[in-house]
Parts: C-alpha cells; sequence; structure tokens
C-alpha cells in the first residue's frame, strides 16, 4: 500500500513538473518585461494576430497607433477606464479576486459567459503576449506575466502601456489613435462624454462601437458615465443617470472570422509626434487618484482578501 501511494506522488509529481514545464516554454523571458519599464514595444501579440487574420481574409492589416505619455491624455480618458474596466487598479497587485468572484456569480446567474474578472495589467498581459485565445494555458501564463508586471513596473507605467497598446478598432491601437479615429481630436482633447465612448468600445471595438452598432454604444456609454460618477470623477447626477446604473452591455471576447469590418473612419488631422523627453510614464496630476486615495484603496482591497481567506476557511 505504501509503495503504491509513493508510486502514485511521484507520478502526481511527474505531471505537476510537465505543466509547469509546457507553461514555462511559453512565457516572455523576465528580462523582456523588465524592458517595458523604459522601452515601449513595437509590435504585441494582438496585432500579429489581427493581421494573420486579415491575411487570412485577403487583405492587409493595417496599424493606426501613436504613443503618447499619460500626461497627453484627458484625465476623463484615464478616469473612464479606470471606472469601467479596474476600478480596484491602484489597491491589488495585478489580480483583483474580488472583481473575479463577482464575474463568476454574474456569468452563473445568466447562464453563459456575461463578463469577464480581468483586471488592467491581466488585460495588457494578454495583449502583450498571448492574444485572445482562451486555453487554461494561456491563462496560466497570463497571470505569471501579470505578477511580473506588477513587481517590475509601477502602476502609471503599467497604465500607460495599457492605453497606448489596447484595441480601439479594426487596425487601431492606443488612446491617441483611437481618439483620432473616433471622435477626429488628440487623447487630450477628449470630453468628459467622449472618453465615456472610448471606454465603452474597450469590451469589443470592433462590434461594440457608434458605426457598428450607434444604440448598443450608446447603452454602454451611459454606463461607463454612470460608474465615473459612482467612482466620484464627476457629479453622479450627470446626463440624469439615477441611482441605479444602467444595464451591463455584453459583448463577447471575440467576433466570428466572417464578422463584418466597421465603416471607414472619416478623415482625421495627423497625429503629432510624441515629445521624446516626457516621461513614458508620467501622469497628470488631476487623472491619477492622489497617495492618500491609493492608500485607502489598498487598505480596502487587503481587508477583502483578508474576508475571503476567513470565509473560505
Amino acid at each position: 500500500m505504501r509503495r503504491f501511494a509513493l508510486r502514485a506522488g511521484l507520478v502526481a509529481l511527474g505531471l505537476l513538473a510537465t505543466l509547469a514545464g509546457w507553461v514555462w516554454v511559453g512565457l516572455p523571458s523576465r528580462a523582456e518585461v523588465r524592458g517595458l519599464a523604459r522601452t515601449n514595444p513595437a509590435r504585441t501579440r494582438l496585432m500579429e494576430q489581427r493581421a494573420g487574420e486579415a491575411q487570412r481574409k485577403g487583405r492587409k492589416a493595417r496599424v493606426a497607433q501613436s504613443w503618447v505619455p499619460l500626461s497627453r491624455v484627458s484625465r476623463h480618458l484615464i478616469h473612464a477606464v479606470l471606472s469601467s474596466e479596474d476600478q480596484n487598479f491602484f489597491g491589488h497587485e495585478g489580480v483583483d479576486w474580488k472583481a473575479i468572484e463577482e464575474s463568476i456569480e454574474k456569468n452563473v446567474e445568466k447562464g453563459r459567459f456575461a463578463r469577464g474578472g480581468s483586471t488592467i495589467t491581466q488585460q495588457l498581459a494578454k495583449n502583450l503576449y498571448f492574444g485572445t485565445s482562451r486555453t487554461l494555458g494561456r491563462k496560466a501564463r497570463e497571470l505569471v506575466v501579470t505578477r511580473w508586471l506588477e513587481a517590475d513596473l509601477p502602476k502609471a507605467r503599467i497604465l500607460a502601456l495599457y492605453l497606448n497598446l489596447i484595441e480601439w478598432g479594426d487596425g487601431v491601437y492606443g488612446c491617441e489613435a483611437g481618439a483620432r479615429h473616433w471622435y477626429g481630436k488628440p487623447a487630450s482633447a477628449l470630453s468628459v462624454s467622449e472618453a465615456a465612448g472610448l471606454a465603452a468600445m474597450i469590451p469589443n471595438p470592433r462590434r461594440l462601437n457608434p458605426r457598428a452598432n450607434a444604440s448598443r454604444h450608446e447603452r454602454a456609454t451611459r454606463r461607463v458615465l454612470w460608474l465615473m460618477g459612482q467612482a466620484g470623477y464627476i457629479g453622479r447626477d450627470v446626463a440624469g443617470l439615477g441611482a441605479e446604473p444602467p444595464p451591463e452591455v455584453v459583448a463577447e471576447d471575440e467576433e466570428p472570422d466572417d464578422a463584418p469590418a466597421e465603416a471607414p473612419p472619416p478623415p482625421a488631422s495627423p497625429s503629432p509626434p510624441m515629445d521624446p523627453k516626457a516621461a513614458p510614464g508620467a501622469a497628470p496630476t488631476d487623472a491619477v487618484p492622489p497617495r492618500r486615495r491609493r492608500r485607502r484603496l489598498a487598505r480596502k482591497a487587503r481587508h477583502r482578501r483578508r474576508s475571503g481567506c476567513t470565509m473560505g476557511g
């Protein structure tokens, strides 16, 4: 009996080692992740994925992107993205377990995948290195890279990378290109409603946008405005949204290969060159929550984690 238990244990250890090795092989180097603190990546795995999809459809891949520091991003857009995508960004260490728990409950309640619980850092890791595939291996690697990003980069730099790299339309990447594509102006000039409209597209910008479905995008925009009001970035009574949140607009992560392309964008002014003296992670002082608020968010996050551990025990 003891010999059987020993063999079973050795087999289990072997399987775990094989799984860990399989996950490790698909990871970027730690040095590459550390380098993001001072270097802007030229391409991401998501860009390469989209280029391959375009090639299979027989059309040329397009990439519109222009890097800008946080100091040249409207504070309204920063607030809109934090409110809608990761309200506890400054309080967690890469993974928001409370958001994941709420996501699971929501999905079970609706009987389908209605929403995710990925943080800004997790989304950045996915876009940088793994694309949109849904596999356990990808998720495991994403969690590893998420931890590396949080350990090696300050929060402002993670946010700057995220805003400059995420997809905002067919071949449109980053907030500067997104603002010019959808609103014909630089990211620094976005109004509150325009910033909310841009943030509303993030779950699926090639479907959830004003040209693909204007009414659906408007509903998503109103929800982002409501979340901004709840977070204290704008008045809670903005646009008469009331005390209850507008219904959540579901947008699946991926669309089928035969999904129609969005309408061509209107002419937009050329993007100005990035100031080489601007720090890549610098943020406007009124955009990122002040230190006292970040500490309060961190304390709340620690309290939730301790509560979760107590409940689990």
